[in-house]
């Protein structure tokens, strides 16, 4: 099997976002933009958990000394984010207090509409906390998270909205586009012997 294998830093994206209104609990693109969604990428210095696990169940019976199991409870791990924390700004800060309901949403291979790599988690802010050291690092916080529902896996990325055409500065309000067609003529060149 073939495959195009890359790194998560420069491709993967995550969002915070704070209403979902689809019944299915995947975002539409509106929802994935602002103001309702923020991207948290380049404040995260490191991620963990974020990921669904079973806690399967142990099955033996006495005709076999093999323990056979069979699937269990689907569980959440505990999640995190550690960010890097400003020195002037605490946008981070306020838009994660603790208590704070929302989705967090992975594009695990970027922005590429139609890709079935979103993970939609939604989440609850559990705590907050300064990360204190003397070393020679940037300052950090970290941001515990319970996940409060089954979580949306492999869902595709949103269409993106298209582009509106761009307006003539001088008439604003027209709704034709001009379209001016340009004769073209061939010319040839030819040897004279």
């Amino acid at each position: 099997m073939s495959q195009q294998r890359f790194m998560r830093r420069g491709i993967t994206k995550i969002f915070w976002l704070k209403e979902i209104h689809a019944t299915a609990q995947t975002p539409t693109r509106a929802e994935l933009s602002r103001p309702n969604a923020t991207e948290l990428t380049e404040a995260i210095s490191d991620v963990e958990g974020w990921a669904l696990t079973n806690e399967a169940i142990e099955t033996p019976d006495l005709s076999s000394t093999f323990t056979s199991s069979i699937p269990g409870e689907d569980k959440a791990e505990d999640s995190s984010f550690t960010f890097y924390e400003d020195k002037v700004s605490d946008d981070v800060e306020q838009l994660l207090p603790k208590g704070a309901k929302g989705w967090v949403v992975f594009l695990r291979k970027g922005d590429v509409p139609g890709s079935k790599s979103m993970d939609v988690f939604p989440a609850q802010v559990a705590s907050r906390s300064a990360q204190y050291n003397t070393g020679n690092e940037a300052a950090k916080f970290q941001v515990s998270y319970t996940i409060t529902d089954p979580p949306a896996l492999d869902v595709a990325v949103p269409a993106a909205s298209p582009k509106p055409l761009p307006v003539h500065p001088d008439h604003p309000d027209d709704d034709a586009v001009d379209v001016t067609v340009v004769a073209a003529a061939t010319v040839s060149a030819h040897d004279d012997d």
